[in-house]
């Protein structure tokens, strides 16, 4: 063994163990045994293999391990904001799209025109900026990676502020924060402005926070380590205390988060704040709108005291090929328009097509590269682009890569359609708009929903 090293020789790799032993003895704790306690037998721990424990210490151990389940938190509802319960409707095994015969493929080619019929093929134009993010833009020391992200995040904040969502007495919530840079940048477009606070969710521990540059300032960051799946925000303690209109956002919230985030504010919260029950309400006779609409009328300036409303939402939408039809919200339109599960399910895959179809052309070639050469900056749905299930190569005979590209692009207004039909069934004026150039981002579709104006609550004279 090297000096200070420690003396047990491993076996399964050939030499002796790297580990340093404490002052004055020959083995690290892992190996101690072999020397002094030959009685005593390690196991392996039954949380995490990766690592032993002795035998007789392990009820011990199992109180400490830090792989040990921790317990869930006050808001975690388990499955709230899943989505389809009946197991029947759940797609089964399908073959990959390249394994679709020609024939095949053409029919469902035509039921995706048949069903886009009547859609605006061509989203608007919605490129803004915001001045919070003017001297940022400006700095010569970003990267084009950097650069890029900036720029979409200062037309997300533009597009929020002609909405007149930034402004005081508001609590953001940003899905798939990530590192937290929107929430930052929003932070830093509202300056000092009162009662503010922020709920950054993200299920994965996360690297390179910016949440430090926030403490000790007036807004509120807390970090909530959750999967959307069984995110109630009704019971978030700080959403309790304050009872502030809810703005959700998000950059590049992968496929289906999309959908639970939608489903998240606009079915569980907003129906906690309505005291609502979760359950469809039974159907009524036509002659019971007019006492239904009043009902519904009264309710809301009942409980309006009570808790506030989504004030609304702004989501860079991309991945659609993560979708998933349990927890697609757009399920209504689909059926409405003669498709389900098996037609969803090629759809997604399909989707893929918008950002995949084009890598013959060099200079798109070298974009991808960049895109994937990012540094901290860099997010999982850039780098998956090139991984998804495209079938460029086994569809060469069939389709071009701009007829690809064409129909990648229709499955994707299609799913988002479906997003917006549901906000609108909600009670809500949802937009798709293209904010950003395809040369920053070819995800560049934001969604963008606020509260109809028939049911704001008019200011009081």
């Amino acid at each position: 063994p090297g000096p200070g090293r420690c003396a047990y020789f491993v076996q399964r790799k050939k030499r002796f163990c790297k580990m340093i032993p404490a002052p004055g003895r020959r083995f690290c704790g892992e190996h101690g045994q072999q020397e002094e306690e030959n009685d005593r037998k390690r196991i392996p721990c039954p949380l995490d293999p990766k690592h032993t424990v002795y035998e007789d210490q392990l009820q011990k151990h199992l109180k400490k391990c830090n792989s040990r389940e921790k317990p869930k938190p006050v808001y975690f509802v388990q499955d709230i904001n899943a989505g389809l319960k009946d197991v029947a409707e759940t797609p089964g095994e399908q073959v990959p799209v390249s394994s679709l015969s020609k024939e095949e493929l053409e029919k469902l080619i035509m039921k995706l025109k048949t069903a886009s019929n009547g859609l605006e093929l061509r989203l608007k134009e919605q490129i803004l900026s915001h001045q919070a993010l003017e001297e940022a833009l400006n700095d010569p020391k970003n990267g084009e990676s950097a650069f890029k992200h900036l720029k979409q995040q200062a037309s997300i904040l533009g597009n929020m502020e002609k909405l007149h969502l930034l402004g005081p007495g508001r609590c953001f919530v940003e899905f798939g924060a990530g590192r937290g840079k929107l929430s930052h940048w929003v932070d830093v477009a509202l300056q000092n402005a009162e009662n503010v606070q922020f709920l950054l969710v993200e299920r994965a521990t996360t690297r390179f926070k910016v949440d430090g540059k926030h403490k000790g300032r007036d807004s509120i960051f807390e970090r909530l380590q959750i999967d959307i799946q069984h995110l109630c925000l009704k019971k978030v303690p700080i959403l309790e205390k304050k009872k502030l209109p809810v703005v959700g956002i998000g950059k590049h919230l992968c496929g289906a988060a999309t959908d639970l985030a939608l489903r998240c504010l606009a079915e569980s919260y907003t129906a906690c704040c309505d005291g609502k029950s979760e359950e469809p309400a039974p159907k009524r006779s036509r002659t019971d709108k007019t006492e239904v609409a009043s009902n519904s009328s009264a309710d809301r300036e009942s409980n309006k005291e009570d808790c506030e409303p989504v004030a609304g939402i702004v989501i860079a939408l991309c991945c659609h090929h993560k979708c998933d039809w349990t927890h697609y919200v757009g399920r209504e339109f689909f059926k409405s328009v003669g498709l389900g599960p098996v037609e969803f399910h090629y759809f997604q895959r399909m989707s893929s097509w918008a950002t995949c179809g084009m890598r013959e052309t060099p200079t798109q070639a070298s974009t991808s590269k960049e895109r994937e050469d990012q540094s901290n900056d860099t997010e999982e749905h850039e780098q998956a682009l090139s991984k998804t299930e495209s079938g460029s190569d086994t569809l060469q005979g069939i389709l071009t890569v701009e007829e690809r590209k064409e129909i990648g692009c229709l499955c994707k207004l299609l799913i988002d359609h479906g997003r917006t039909e549901y906000l609108q069934r909600r009670g809500y004026k949802a937009v798709l708009q293209c904010y950003t150039e395809p040369a920053v981002s070819l995800e560049n579709v934001l969604l963008t929903a606020v509260p109809s104006p028939s049911l704001v609550p008019e200011p009081a004279t």
